[in-house]
């Protein structure tokens, strides 16, 4: 299943690359615009699978088939990575700082929205592992306590 997922998130990939590729030397958009999309729905997907029960069945399938497969396989750190490495090269280390920080600074971002916005379209199940958090809110009090 993952095999499977990795190949169309990759096919999906190459041809996005193939048809928008930026020419040497230029923040490199498509990547850029891939790993926060994947980041996003990747934390989406996981927040809505955690909300709705355990990691089993058919939850443990789609997480491993579409998270690890498919989006696995549509984001790339290596491809990043490597952008990252010649633009440097090229002499274009200030574009390369500025394209590392900020593809991760926005991926996290990108994926704790995925996040927020999982859990806001998905209610927690009582056997969620969303379910049996902590509640970061006091408790109410009888009238009087402190």
């Amino acid at each position: 299943m993952v095999v499977l997922g990795g190949m169309l998130g990759t096919a999906l990939r190459a041809q996005l690359e193939g048809a928008f590729a930026a020419p040497a030397g230029e923040w490199p958009w498509v990547t850029f615009v891939i790993n926060l999309v994947g980041s996003f729905v990747l934390g989406a997907l996981l927040e809505v699978l955690s909300r709705t029960g355990a990691d089993a069945g058919w939850r443990r399938a789609v997480r491993i088939g579409l998270g690890t497969g498919v989006i696995g396989g549509f984001t790339t750190y290596s491809t990043f990575i490597v952008e990252t490495a010649l633009l440097v090269r090229d002499g274009h280390a200030g574009t390369g700082a500025v394209y590392a920080v900020v593809s991760l600074v926005l991926g996290l971002l990108s994926a704790t929205t995925g996040f927020v916005v999982g859990a806001a379209v998905t209610p927690a199940t009582t056997s969620s592992p969303a379910a049996r958090t902590t509640p970061t809110e006091p408790r109410d009090r009888a009238e009087g306590e402190r």
